[in-house]
C-alpha cells in the first residue's frame, strides 16, 4: 500500500498563524499605540500654547481655563480667532489619536481597565473639540469625562509598567484626580482659589498630558511588564 502522507498546511502558499506571528504583530501594535499617544500629548501641549500666545485679548491661567480657548462661557459665549480654530482642532485630532492608540493596546496588552480608561479620556477630549463652550452642557460632560478619565488612566496603567514608573504614575495620577475635584467641589476654598479655576484645571490636564507622552514613550520601547501583574 502506499501511505499517504498529511501536511500540516492547509494548501499551497498557505501558512497557519504561529506565536512568533502573534508576538510580532502585538509589538508593532504597542510601538504604534506609543506613537500615536506621545504625539498626542505633545500636540495639545503645543496646541494650547499655540492658541495662547495668538489670543487676541487678555487672557490669565489664572482666571482662564484652558475650555477658554475655544469659546467664552455663557451667556457671552464670544469665539476668538484663531485661537478657537487652533484649540478646536487641536481637541478633535488628539482625541481621535488617543482613541485609534487605545483599540491599538487592547490588541497589544489585554488589559481591558487601561484601555477604557484611556479610551474615555480620547472620548472627552473629542467631545471637547465638537462641542466648545458655544455648547456648555455637553462641553462641561465631555471635559469632565476627559479629566476623571485622564487621572484613572494614569493611575491603571502605572499596574503593567516597572519601577519607578509604577510609583510615580500612581502618585501624579492621584494628584490629577484630587486636584479636579477641588477644582469642582472646593473652589472658593482658599488655596484652590489662590490658584484659580484655570490654575487648578492645568494641575489635572497638563499632569495627564506629561502621562500621555512618557506612557507612549513606554510603550514604544517595548519593555516589558511586570510578572507580577496579571489582572
Amino acid at each position: 500500500m502506499t501511505s499517504v502522507r498529511r501536511s500540516n498546511s492547509s494548501g499551497p502558499g498557505t501558512r497557519a498563524a504561529s506565536p512568533a506571528d502573534d508576538s510580532t504583530l502585538s509589538a508593532r501594535d504597542r510601538r504604534v499605540a506609543g506613537l500615536l499617544f506621545s504625539t498626542a500629548g505633545v500636540s495639545i501641549l503645543m496646541g494650547c500654547i499655540t492658541a495662547e500666545a495668538l489670543y487676541p485679548g487678555a487672557f490669565s491661567t489664572h482666571t482662564n481655563t484652558l475650555s477658554h480657548l475655544g469659546a467664552g462661557e455663557p451667556p457671552d459665549s464670544v469665539v476668538v480667532q484663531p485661537s478657537a480654530a487652533i484649540f478646536d482642532g487641536t481637541m478633535l485630532a488628539t482625541g481621535t489619536l488617543i482613541l485609534v492608540g487605545a483599540w491599538l493596546v487592547l490588541h497589544a496588552l489585554r488589559r481591558t481597565a487601561v484601555t477604557v480608561s484611556v479610551g474615555l479620556l480620547g472620548l472627552g477630549i473629542l467631545g471637547v473639540g465638537f462641542f466648545p463652550l458655544t455648547h456648555p452642557a455637553p462641553h462641561t460632560v465631555f471635559a469632565l469625562l476627559a479629566f476623571y478619565a485622564g487621572g484613572f488612566a494614569m493611575i491603571l496603567s502605572a499596574r503593567i509598567a516597572p519601577p519607578p514608573f509604577r510609583q510615580l504614575w500612581t502618585t501624579l495620577g492621584g494628584v490629577a484626580l484630587a486636584a479636579i475635584t477641588l477644582g469642582v467641589f472646593a473652589l472658593s476654598w482658599a488655596p484652590v482659589a489662590a490658584v484659580g479655576e484655570g490654575g487648578i484645571e492645568r494641575w489635572n490636564a497638563y499632569l495627564v498630558v506629561l502621562w500621555l507622552v512618557a506612557f507612549g514613550t513606554h510603550l514604544m520601547t517595548g519593555a516589558d511588564r511586570p510578572r507580577d501583574d496579571h489582572r
